[in-house]
């Protein structure tokens, strides 16, 4: 029983271990090609724009495996990321408001799709945006896919 309970114990503290926070980037300025495997050699699946998040998964020397909103797994050069972020809209007409408050005066709203550049997300629930207009503001962390 005893050895039970060690392994479980153990069990637990390896994937508490595991887990960890998500990290998200960015392609870079120039759109980047996805592959289906950590190499040039690979396949091509997709040419991702310029600016899209995207969720690291795992990094393979000078590959990244990553996720997009759409949750495809695919594989990217390293260089191709940039560590400025953006996130998507996710929802039909987020609302990006003054401050984290749904009483907050509206700034402006994004349609769906839209790319905002991620400022923080140190209001929970919320995330602090810019469009590439200028216009800042906050917006639902439910609207928005990348933070």
């Amino acid at each position: 029983m005893k050895t039970i309970r060690l392994a479980l114990l153990a069990a637990g503290l390896l994937a508490a271990g595991a887990a960890q926070a998500l990290e998200y980037r960015s392609v870079g300025a120039a759109p980047a090609i996805l592959y289906d495997a950590p190499s040039s050699k690979g396949r091509k699946v997709f040419v991702a724009p310029r600016g899209m998040p995207v969720e690291v998964v795992l990094s393979y020397g000078e590959w990244v495996k990553i996720r997009d909103a759409a949750g495809s797994l695919a594989w990217v050069e390293s260089r191709a990321l940039a560590a400025r972020r953006t996130v998507v809209v996710g929802a039909a007409g987020a609302r990006v408001r003054d401050a984290a408050s749904d009483t907050a005066p509206l700034v402006f709203t994004a349609e769906r799709g839209v790319l905002l550049d991620f400022l923080d997300a140190t209001n929970p629930g919320w995330v602090r945006v810019r469009h590439a207009d200028g216009q800042a503001g906050f917006v639902r962390a439910g609207e928005v896919w990348g933070e």
